[in-house]
């Protein structure tokens, strides 16, 4: 009977392992091949790359299956992967070339292709980086782009350290859009040398990447290029708000008005930062309208002032540059006094003026009736006659 149960449990762990090796092998029979001829090629852009491959080899077993791909990638010093899960044979991003870029992509089978699990391929990698040409000393520094009131763009640099006297920069720039990448038209010298550029109206350059390279030209030595992003409207620098009125609505309440600042920038875009001055005391608030109401702290204020100054929001950018303060406005307690003033004193001008007037034409009157009166009486008195 032993023997019996002894066979019988033999045979069920003969049948499991069967049916697990069978699954094992099944699976360990499923493979797939890395894509083929993976690359990432500069079409001249100056950091926007193409990363492009080919199909695997042997795809004739999945003919049914969706062939996905797995591409990682990343500037050379980042720390993390940047990763996209594709059906393309292509990607596009743009990378910073004062560094190498690497990538590596591999190719991923879903699970109802291969008896419920997912296979991927090994790894295909492929580099890219820009052979250094002249010391890091010749680069030029602190660039510093502005893109004014959303209408034009400024940049300006200084130039390297340890450069030669006939040294000269160029500065280069594309985003999509544009076919080719192009020269600055319109440089900004001094001493008869680029330091900077100005730019034409950038057609349909919103919310896209602006990439820049500066690079240099002497014939006694070579200069290191330098190549930037820009996010435009990141950059822009709006003008200040105009117009502004402060106006007292009662003992406590304060009236803080401007008006929207002048261009393209849409009035949902704005950002406001208020310094409001009480006397001798000082604060900042910030609102996202063009008016603010605010409490006045004591009701015995002489003086009251404000200036405000405007940014792009977060709705609009991830960051902006603050425009200049506005004029400031301002209202004191002796504005009654001083209005007063303002209208007596020319109207005591003018009542001098008058009264001054008329004593002249009373004292000339007063003249010409004194002349009738003596020409009159000269005409009445008769010679003397002697007989």
């Amino acid at each position: 009977m032993t023997s019996i149960h002894l066979d019988i449990r033999c045979l069920y762990t003969l049948l499991i392992c069967t049916a697990f090796g069978s699954t094992l092998s099944s699976n360990a029979e499923i493979k797939v091949n890395p894509p083929q001829d993976f690359e990432i090629v500069d079409p001249g852009y100056l950091g926007y790359l193409y990363l492009q491959w080919q199909p695997p080899l042997s795809l004739d077993n999945f003919k049914e299956c969706t062939v996905e791909y797995e591409l990682k990638y990343r500037n050379i010093d980042s720390a993390s992967w940047k990763t996209i899960i594709t059906r393309n044979l292509h990607y596009k991003d743009g990378f910073d070339l004062n560094k190498g870029v690497e990538a590596k992509i591999h190719t991923l089978l879903p699970g109802q292709c291969t008896n419920g699990s997912e296979v991927q391929s090994s790894w295909s990698e492929a580099t890219y980086w820009i052979s250094p040409q002249g010391n890091l000393e010749t680069k030029i520094q602190d660039m510093d782009c502005i893109y004014y009131n959303w209408q034009y763009l400024l940049c300006f640099w200084k130039p390297g350290l340890g450069i030669h006297f006939d040294t000269d920069y160029n500065l280069f720039y594309w985003y999509e859009g544009l076919d080719h990448a192009l020269q600055c038209a319109d440089y900004i010298k001094a001493n008869g040398k680029n330091i900077g550029c100005r730019f034409p109206y950038l057609e349909s350059s919103d919310y896209k990447d602006f990439y820049v390279c500066v690079n240099g030209s002497s014939e006694s030595q070579f200069i290191r290029p330098s190549y930037f992003i820009f996010q435009l409207h990141n950059i822009v620098k709006p003008l200040p708000p105009d117009y502004l009125s402060l106006t007292v609505k009662n003992s406590e309440e304060i009236n803080l008005k401007w008006n929207i600042p002048k261009g393209p920038i849409p009035a949902k875009c704005f950002i406001y930062e208020i310094e409001f001055t009480e006397d001798e005391a000082a604060w900042v608030t910030t609102t996202v309208e063009n008016e603010i109401y605010i409490t006045r702290t004591s009701n015995e204020s002489h003086r009251l002032c404000f200036l405000v100054r405007s940014k792009l929001n977060i709705y609009c950018s991830d960051d902006g540059i603050w425009s200049e303060w506005s004029e400031e406005q301002c209202w004191t307690g002796e504005i009654r006094k001083a209005t007063l003033m303002f209208f007596l004193v020319p109207f005591a001008i003018v009542s001098f003026f008058v009264l001054l007037t008329t004593c002249l034409l009373l004292y000339k009157q007063k003249s010409v009736l004194k002349m009738i009166f003596l020409n009159k009486k000269e005409a009445f008195s008769y010679p003397e006659t002697h007989c």
